[in-house]
C-alpha cells in the first residue's frame, strides 16, 4: 500500500472549499482567498500608482493636448481679460483694506503679495496702483464695472474649454456663465482677502514674539506670506476646476490637480523670472514690455491651469474603467 504524498502547506489552501467542510479552518482559508483576490484587483487601479508612474502615464497625452490651436486660443483669451481684470482687482483690494479694514498692515500685506506676483517692473506697477487707489472718485467704481465686466471674459472660454476636457456637450447661457463668473470673482476675492488678513496677523503675532527689525523676521515673514499666497492660489484652482464646469466634477479628481498646479505654477513663476533677460521683451516693445511681460506670464499660467484639468480628467476616466474592470471581474469570478 502506497502511502499519500503530504500537502505542502501552500497546496492546501488550493483544495476546493466543499472538501473541508463547514469548520473555522476552511472558512479562514476562504477568507484569505478572497482577500488575495480582491487585493489583486485593486492592485490594478489608478490609485495604486505611484505619482511618477502616473505623470508617465499622462504626461505625453497632457502635451499632446496643451500643442492643440483651440486650447491655445483659450489660453490668450484668458490671459488678455486677465490683464483686464488684474489691475482693477488690485485698486479695489486695496480701496477696500484701507477704507474699510483701516489696516495699514493689511495693505503692506497685498503690497508684498502683488510685488511677489509681478514679474518685472514691480516698483513702476506698484506705485501706479497705489495712486489710483488713493484718489477719491469715479477709479473705484469704474474699477468695479470693469471687473464683472472682464470676468466673463475670464470664464466664459474657461468653462467652454473645460467642458470639453470633461466631455459635458452643453455649455451655459450667457445669463448663467455671467452669475457664475461672478459667484466665482466674489468667492476668489474672498478667498484672497481672507489669505490676506491671515497673513497680517500672523506677521503681526511673529513680530511680537521675535521683532520686526532684524534678519529672521524678514526670512519668516517672506515664507509666511509664501505659503499664503500659494495656499490662495490652489484654493483658487480648486473653485476653477469644481465650480465653472457646466456638469458633476468629483471632488477628489480636481483637489490633487489644483494642488499640483498650483506648485508648479509658482515655480513657473520663478523659471519665467529668470528667463526675462533672455527674452528682452523691453528691446522689441520699448514702453508696451511691462503689459507684453504679464500677457504672456498670463499666457502661461492659462496652460497650466488647462494641463492641470486635463491631467485631473485623465485620471479620472482611468478610475472609472478601472473600477468598471474590476467589479466586472469579481462579478466574473462569483
Amino acid at each position: 500500500m502506497v502511502a499519500a504524498k503530504p500537502l505542502k502547506p501552500n497546496e492546501a489552501k488550493e483544495l476546493p472549499s466543499a472538501s473541508l467542510g463547514p469548520g473555522t479552518v476552511a472558512r479562514r482559508l476562504q477568507a484569505e482567498d478572497e482577500k488575495e483576490e480582491e487585493a489583486e484587483l485593486f492592485r490594478q487601479l489608478p490609485e495604486s500608482y505611484s505619482l511618477a508612474h502616473r505623470l508617465r502615464r499622462h504626461g505625453w497625452s497632457t502635451l499632446r493636448y496643451l500643442m492643440q490651436t483651440e486650447v491655445h486660443t483659450y489660453a490668450f483669451s484668458v490671459a488678455a481679460y486677465s490683464i483686464l481684470s488684474l489691475f482693477p482687482f488690485i485698486v479695489l483690494m486695496l480701496t477696500v483694506v484701507r477704507r474699510v479694514f483701516h489696516s495699514p498692515a493689511m495693505y503692506n500685506v497685498v503690497l508684498e503679495l502683488l510685488r511677489d506676483y509681478l514679474p518685472s517692473n514691480k516698483d513702476f506697477v506698484i506705485r501706479n496702483l497705489q495712486f489710483l487707489a488713493s484718489v477719491k472718485g469715479r477709479g473705484q467704481v469704474l474699477s468695479l464695472v470693469m471687473l464683472l465686466i472682464t470676468s466673463t471674459g475670464i470664464f466664459l472660454p474657461l468653462e467652454v474649454a473645460l467642458n470639453n476636457v470633461w466631455g459635458f456637450k452643453k455649455n451655459r447661457s450667457y445669463l448663467m456663465n455671467l452669475l457664475v463668473s461672478l459667484g466665482l470673482a466674489l468667492g476668489c476675492g474672498c478667498l484672497a482677502m481672507l489669505s490676506i488678513a491671515l497673513t497680517a496677523q500672523n506677521l503681526k503675532m511673529l513680530g511680537l514674539v521675535i521683532g520686526d527689525q532684524n534678519v529672521v523676521f524678514r526670512g519668516l515673514g517672506f515664507i509666511v506670506m509664501k505659503a499664503s499666497a500659494i495656499m490662495a492660489t490652489i484654493g483658487i484652482y480648486f473653485l476653477i476646476y469644481w465650480i465653472l464646469p457646466h456638469g458633476k466634477v468629483p471632488v477628489r479628481a480636481v483637489l490633487p490637480a489644483a494642488i499640483i498646479t498650483g506648485l508648479v505654477s509658482e515655480a513657473a513663476k520663478y523659471a519665467y523670472i529668470l528667463a526675462l533677460p533672455w527674452l528682452n521683451f523691453q528691446e522689441v516693445y520699448g514702453p508696451f514690455a511691462v503689459s507684453v511681460t504679464l500677457i504672456f506670464w498670463s499666457f502661461c499660467s492659462g496652460m497650466l491651469l488647462l494641463g492641470g484639468a486635463y491631467l485631473s480628467a485623465a485620471e479620472h476616466a482611468d478610475r472609472v474603467r478601472a473600477r468598471r474592470e474590476t467589479a466586472g471581474a469579481k462579478l466574473g469570478n462569483q
